[in-house]
């Protein structure tokens, strides 16, 4: 009778710890799954947040940039018309006065190696026409007709040539480039550019309005018939995603 209790007794103990076990590993497993639910619930909260402020973010990046256009724009235009006003406090009887910038986007180089060229999307193109390039509000360099495409030459391309003055007494001059550096020839002998002197577009040759930035003098060179002068631009371009192109003036 005794065993008989003893192993009653026994297995009743043996139930009871496998009932409290049981509901330990019932716990464990539901914890460990609302663990789990939690963290996929956090991190895919995450996700979305997160593509959400990248979307938000993108599309102010993105009205940020046309702002930028726009403003850049409207200072270039403003850059000019303040030249011209000047000249028109000289002589009242100037014409009126409209300068036409253009948005144009670089494609890319013309050829491997050869860092001055680049081809341009420019709507509206007209192949017979020599055009001046703008970038950040300084000149860039010129446009010019490649099997009728518009190529883009920049200012270090001994073939991009515009017309410029030199200094406050507006030295007249015609700048291309050398490679390295551009470089104003052509100034008269009896003229004295300095070293320091800035060097800004004259709209003389109708490729660019007056008053476009262009750099600053670095050094003066003494030739036999004329001078010249070495000039450190303003802006060092590789290939911009877009520019300006002088589209007409009036």
């Amino acid at each position: 009778m005794k065993n008989k209790f003893k192993l009653i007794f026994l297995i009743l103990i043996f139930i009871a710890i496998s009932l409290y076990r049981s509901e330990n590993a019932r716990e464990l497993v539901v914890d460990t799954n609302n663990f789990f639910v939690n963290i996929y619930y956090n991190g895919l909260t995450y996700i979305k947040n997160s593509i959400n402020r990248h979307f938000r973010q993108a599309n102010e990046i993105k009205s940020l940039m046309e702002q930028n256009k726009e403003l850049e724009k409207a200072a270039n235009l403003l850059s000019t018309f303040a030249d011209k006003l000047n000249s028109i406090l000289v002589d009242k009887n100037s014409s009126i006065y409209a300068p036409d910038i253009k948005l144009v986007k670089a494609l890319g180089y013309v050829s491997i190696g050869d860092y001055n060229k680049i081809w341009l999307e420019f709507n509206d193109y007209n192949d017979s026409k020599i055009y001046g390039l703008i970038y950040q509000g300084k000149t860039a360099g010129i446009v010019v007709s490649k099997d009728k495409l518009p190529m883009g030459l920049l200012q270090y391309d001994p073939k991009s040539i515009f017309s410029v003055y030199v200094g406050a007494n507006k030295i007249p001059g015609v700048a291309s480039g050398n490679f390295k550096n551009i470089v104003v020839n052509f100034i008269p002998q009896w003229l004295n550019p300095n070293v320091g002197d800035e060097v800004f577009t004259s709209g003389l040759d109708g490729i660019f309005f007056s008053g476009v930035p262009v750099g600053k003098v670095e050094k003066v060179i003494e030739g036999d018939l004329y001078k010249s002068v070495v000039v450190k631009p303003y802006i060092e371009i590789s290939v911009p995603s877009y520019l300006y192109v002088v589209n007409k003036e009036n």
